[in-house]
C-alpha cells in the first residue's frame, strides 16, 4: 500500500481574471445577493486579485515536507482546494495516477462545522477515483495549535500589557451554528488561550456573507470594537490558521479602520501559520491517526473523534 498526506484547504484567487469566477465557485447554491459578490470581489481587487492564501498553503507544504524528510514518516504529501487551483479532482486524480492508494488529508480549518469539516469530507468523496482519504480530526485544542497561538498573544501584549483580547473567527448561519459544536469548540480554545496570559477575553465573529434576514452568529468584530471602553484590544484571530483574505482585509484593514476612529489602539495576533509547533501537529496527527502515537488534547473536551458520525455537523438548510 502507497500512502501520502493530503492537504486540503479553500483555495483563493492569485490574479484579477480568477476573482468572480472564485467567488462563483465560493457562492454556488448559496443565497448570497450579487451585489454581495461584487463587494467582496473588491477586497480581493485592492490585494491585486491575489488571496496570500494559496501561497500561505504553499509554504506549509513546503514546510512539513522538510519536517518529513528529517523526521518521517517517509510519506509525499499533495494538495487539494475546494474553490480554486489546484482543484481536489485534478489531486485525486494525480494521487491515483502516482499509485497512492491512502491518503491522510490535513484540512486547514480547525473546528468543526458543515462548512469546516463535513463540506470537506463531501467535496472528496465528490472529487472522483482516487485513493482511500482518511480525514485527520479536528485540532482547535492541540497542543501545537494552542501554544503557538499563547505566545502570538504574548508577542502583542508585550507591547499592550493592559490591552483587551478580542477572539474572533467566521461566522456561520445560526441553523449550522446549531447543529455542530463551532461555537463550544472557540470558546474552548479561547478560554485556553486567554487562561495561559492570565486575561479574560471576548469572543466575536466576522465576515459574514448571507442575506440580511439570516440569522448568523454574532456579535460583529466591529459592533464590538463600537461599543467597548478599552483604549487598546488585541483581536486574535483564533478561527484561522493562516493570515488569508479575511484576516487581511476584515481584520486588519476594516476592524482596524472601526478602532482607529474610536482611537482604540489595535493590536491583530499572528496566526499559526508555519510555526514549527503547528507543522511538527499535522505530523503528529498522521501519527496518531497510523496508531503510532497517543492522541493529544488540552483543556477538559479531549480529542475529538478519528471518524465522523453519520449525522455529524449536518448542511444547513438553504434559504
Amino acid at each position: 500500500m502507497s500512502e501520502a498526506i493530503l492537504l486540503v484547504s479553500f483555495g483563493g484567487p492569485e490574479g484579477h481574471d480568477d476573482v468572480i469566477p472564485f467567488l462563483e465557485n465560493v457562492l454556488r447554491g448559496r443565497n448570497v445577493p450579487r451585489e454581495r459578490m461584487m463587494e467582496v470581489a473588491q477586497h480581493y481587487h485592492h490585494f491585486g486579485g491575489v488571496s496570500p492564501i494559496n501561497q500561505q498553503n504553499r509554504a506549509l507544504l513546503f514546510a512539513l515536507r522538510d519536517l518529513l524528510a528529517k523526521s518521517g514518516p517517509n510519506l509525499p504529501v499533495y494538495w487539494g482546494n475546494r474553490n480554486w487551483h489546484p482543484m481536489l479532482p485534478d489531486t485525486m486524480a494525480q494521487m491515483q495516477a502516482d499509485g497512492i492508494t491512502k491518503a491522510y488529508a490535513f484540512v486547514t480549518s480547525a473546528f468543526s462545522s458543515y462548512s469546516g469539516c463535513r463540506q470537506y469530507r463531501e467535496n472528496i468523496a465528490a472529487a472522483g477515483p482516487g485513493p482511500e482519504v482518511l480525514k485527520l480530526r479536528v485540532y482547535y485544542n492541540h497542543p501545537g495549535f494552542i501554544e503557538t497561538m499563547i505566545d502570538n498573544v504574548k508577542a502583542k501584549l508585550a507591547i499592550a500589557p493592559d490591552a483587551e483580547l478580542i477572539f474572533t473567527a467566521h461566522s456561520i448561519p445560526m441553523s449550522m451554528a446549531d447543529s455542530c459544536k463551532y461555537v463550544a469548540q472557540l470558546q474552548e480554545a479561547s478560554r485556553l488561550v486567554a487562561a495561559a496570559v492570565g486575561k479574560p477575553f471576548q469572543l466575536a465573529f466576522q465576515s459574514r456573507s448571507g442575506p440580511p434576514t439570516q440569522p448568523w452568529l454574532e456579535p460583529d468584530i466591529n459592533d464590538v470594537l463600537s461599543d467597548i471602553s478599552a483604549s487598546a484590544v488585541i483581536v486574535v484571530p483564533i478561527g484561522f490558521v493562516s493570515d488569508h483574505m479575511e484576516v487581511i482585509h476584515d481584520l486588519d484593514t476594516e476592524a482596524r479602520q472601526t478602532a482607529e476612529l474610536r482611537g482604540i489602539q489595535f493590536l491583530r495576533a499572528a496566526t499559526a501559520g508555519c510555526d514549527p509547533r503547528f507543522v511538527a501537529m499535522i505530523r503528529e496527527l498522521v501519527l496518531e491517526r497510523m496508531g503510532q502515537t497517543a492522541q493529544r488534547a488540552l483543556g477538559t473536551f479531549g480529542p475529538s473523534h478519528d471518524v465522523c458520525p453519520l449525522d455529524c455537523c449536518p448542511a444547513p438548510a438553504r434559504r
